[in-house]
C-alpha cells in the first residue's frame, strides 16, 4: 500500500487522542504546537498531560474510549498499548469518515506519521511507509546532523525575500530561485557576515536589489 505525503493545517481543528501515556504526550505536544483543539480520553494522564489539562490547554475525559467521543472530531489518534482499544477506535472512526492513526499498529491506521526534522519554519519528513520506523528514525538523525541551525535562518530569509518580491510586483522563476539559493554559500554568508547580508545577497541574486 502506498502513502501520499502531506502536511495538514490543524489550527482550530478538533483532534481526539485516546491514551494518556508518553506516546499520547508526544502526540499532544505536536498537536498543540499546530494550534489544534485537543481532547484526551484516558483513565489516567502523565504529569505533563495533567498539567496541560489543568491549565486549560486540552480537554480531558477520565475514562475509556466511547464511539461518541468522535462526534465533531476531524482527526483521531490511538496512543494505547491495547489492541482492542485501537481496533474499536479504528472501526468507529472509519464509520464516521474520521482519519485515524494508531501508534505502532499500522493495521488500524488510515494515515501514518513520518519522522520529522524541524528547523524553524523548515520541516523535513522521512517515511518508509510504516515498514521500518527504525530506518526512518536513523535517517532523521542523520538529517539532524546535516541540517544545522543556519537552515532555520535561511528559511526565514527566503520567506521574507518572496514577500518583498511580491510586494514590489517582481517575479522570479523556479530556476532563478534555485540558482539564488546555493545553500552552502548562503549558509556561509549567514555564519560569517550575518542575516542581513545574506538576505541582501539573496535579493540581489533574485534580481531585486532595491527590495533589500
Amino acid at each position: 500500500m502506498g502513502f501520499y505525503p502531506v502536511f495538514l493545517e490543524l489550527a482550530g481543528r478538533h483532534v481526539l487522542v485516546v491514551g494518556g501515556g508518553l506516546v499520547a504526550e508526544r502526540r499532544v505536544h505536536g498537536l498543540l504546537a499546530a494550534d489544534a483543539t485537543v481532547t484526551v480520553v484516558s483513565p489516567a494522564l502523565t504529569p505533563a498531560l495533567a498539567a496541560l489539562a489543568s491549565g486549560g490547554r486540552l480537554r480531558h475525559h477520565r475514562r475509556g474510549f466511547e464511539p461518541g467521543d468522535l462526534d465533531g472530531v476531524d482527526l483521531a489518534f490511538a496512543a494505547t498499548d491495547r489492541g482492542e482499544v485501537n481496533a474499536a477506535l479504528f472501526v468507529a472512526a472509519r464509520a464516521r469518515g474520521v482519519w485515524v492513526n494508531a501508534a505502532d499498529d499500522p493495521a488500524h491506521c488510515t494515515f501514518i506519521l513520518p519522522a520529522v526534522v524541524r528547523r524553524g519554519g523548515l520541516s523535513v519528513a522521512v517515511s518508509t511507509g510504516g515498514t521500518s520506523p527504525a530506518l526512518a528514525r536513523a535517517i532523521r538523525e542523520e538529517l539532524e546532523r546535516y541540517l544545522t541551525a543556519e537552515y532555520a535562518t535561511l528559511a526565514e530569509i527566503a520567506a521574507e525575500a518572496r514577500r518583498e518580491l511580491r510586494a514590489a510586483g517582481r517575479v522570479a522563476d523556479a530556476e532563478t530561485w534555485r540558482r539564488a539559493l546555493q545553500v552552502p554559500e548562503v549558509r556561509r554568508v549567514i555564519v560569517e557576515r550575518g542575516r542581513q547580508e545574506a538576505k541582501r545577497r539573496l535579493l540581489e541574486r533574485l534580481g531585486a536589489p532595491a527590495c533589500a
